[in-house]
């Protein structure tokens, strides 16, 4: 688990022995520091927060749900609001069907996040099942609340910028090439993604 500071750097120094690429950024930036989010509902409804808006737009919409519906948020009100609700709190009507559904989903425990597969690609399928949540959602999930340090989030687009850039390419890699390219950097791929975003300076959550 990568929430730990020493297996963390353990992934670093395996990532700078098989990728010498890796080196300039620790030679810019100094080390990234482990990358935590509290595990359960809150990291997953804020990951449907933050789909396909900034950074800095995600906070904002984050700290208008949790000043209506508490923090963490009340499940029960939440799966109870209203489009208009959810709406005049920033969320597009889409967001505030898959807010409502995953709440309700834990409250009747038809999802619980504290019986995960441990195998990676079965917790991303079992979250994939649930509406709203897709690869991407999940595998941020499950490397920053769960702390699995080799989920990949290899769709995420800076993740795919910054990789590309250190590694030489010309024009943005694609999903697919960036995960066969990563295939040495197990058991740490994840790992590989935090050090993107310390080089892109983007925080994801």
């Amino acid at each position: 688990m990568v929430h730990n500071p020493d297996e963390f750097h353990r992934g670093l120094d395996h990532l700078l022995a098989v990728e010498p690429a890796f080196a300039a950024v620790l030679e810019r930036l100094g080390r990234p520091e482990p990358r935590v989010a509290e595990r359960g509902t809150a990291a997953l409804l804020r990951t449907i927060v933050g789909q396909q808006v900034s950074v800095a737009a995600a906070r904002s919409m984050w700290g208008k749900l949790v000043g209506e519906f508490g923090d963490p948020p009340d499940l029960a009100r939440l799966a109870e609001a209203s489009d208009e609700e959810l709406r005049a709190l920033g969320q597009s009507r889409q967001k505030a069907g898959y807010l409502r559904s995953l709440a309700g989903l834990v409250r009747s425990g038809e999802l619980d996040l504290d019986a995960l597969p441990q195998d990676d690609e079965e917790a991303v399928a079992h979250l994939t099942r649930v509406k709203g949540i897709g690869r991407w959602s999940a595998e941020i999930y499950l490397l920053f609340a769960e702390g699995r340090g080799d989920v990949f989030p290899a769709g995420d687009l800076a993740v795919q910028i910054e990789l590309g850039r250190l590694l030489g390419e010309v024009e943005r890699p694609s999903e697919k090439w960036l995960r066969e390219r990563a295939a040495p950097w197990a058991p740490y791929r994840g790992v590989s993604a935090i050090l993107a975003w310390h080089s892109y300076n983007t925080k994801v959550l």
